[in-house]
């Protein structure tokens, strides 16, 4: 007589899920087709009202925004000024998260096209060092365009990311894969790869602006604000040259279309 286990309940629920569709990763990549049919003006002008509702539905954000802005123009947070700079800004991101899902429907040579450099013999002659270099990115434009770029063009480049949620994350670092970028998930061996990355002279990507991690008080527009020492600790640690770096539309430096 064959006697076969008894099917557990958590066993029966993986199963049922790995039968569900992806619908993350699906709707990433259905996103990215869509929008390379769009042409780029039309493209960002639809982000535009997307930014401006996430600006009104997002007291919190935008209270934020209110008051980082008010410090930067030296006037106070209800100024009309203020308003509208904090609504261009909730635009500009919508812009960049259009560009985000874009790349997934890109092929490097695409890409390639759409973006310039400047500053290309400041990297050169800091990877000659052969120590590596640490690339520190703001929120600022499309930092993972820049990143596909560099790695489109032969750069050896690592990205510290954080992870998606769930199926969206395999998408997104197949892309970032497809374009030449190592991803170097947030964690406790990311220091390890990092360093790793560096002896190898990589670059290594790394966001600038967050708050993790223990950092160095500055004023900051008159204000007490933390600066991540994360990259400049790395640097001093590992010898690799520090260089900033920053993606936007149609300007100087890393620019797309």
């Amino acid at each position: 007589m064959l006697v076969r286990p008894r099917q557990t309940a958590a066993a029966a629920a993986s199963r049922e899920r790995s039968r569900r569709p992806q619908l993350l990763a699906a709707s990433y990549r259905a996103g990215a087709r869509i929008l390379r049919a769009v042409p780029p003006g039309i493209r960002h002008t639809v982000a535009a009202p997307g930014g401006a509702a996430w600006y009104w539905l997002s007291p919190g954000q935008r209270r934020a925004a209110l008051d980082n802005y008010a410090a930067a123009l030296g006037r106070r947070p209800t100024d009309p000024e203020v308003a509208r700079v904090a609504r261009r800004a909730f635009q500009n991101y919508g812009r960049m998260l259009m560009d985000f899902v874009l790349i997934g429907s890109l092929a490097p040579e695409e890409l390639v096209e759409r973006v310039t450099l400047e500053g290309r013999e400041d990297l050169d002659a800091a990877l000659a060092r052969g120590r590596g270099v640490i690339m520190a990115v703001p929120h600022m434009g499309s930092w993972d365009m820049a990143g596909a770029y560099a790695g489109a063009i032969g750069y050896p480049v690592a990205a510290v990311a954080d992870k998606f949620p769930g199926s969206l994350n395999d998408a997104v670092v197949e892309t970032r894969q497809r374009f030449g970028m190592n991803v170097i998930m947030l964690g406790r061996a990311a220091i390890r790869a990092i360093t790793e990355a560096l002896r190898a002279n990589h670059i290594v990507a790394l966001l600038c602006d967050l708050e993790q991690g223990p950092g160095v008080d500055v004023r900051f527009f008159g204000r007490h604000a933390i600066v991540p020492g994360g990259p400049a600790a790395l640097a001093l640690k590992t010898g690799a040259a520090l260089m900033p770096a920053c993606h936007f539309a149609q300007c100087s430096g890393l620019g797309s279309e």
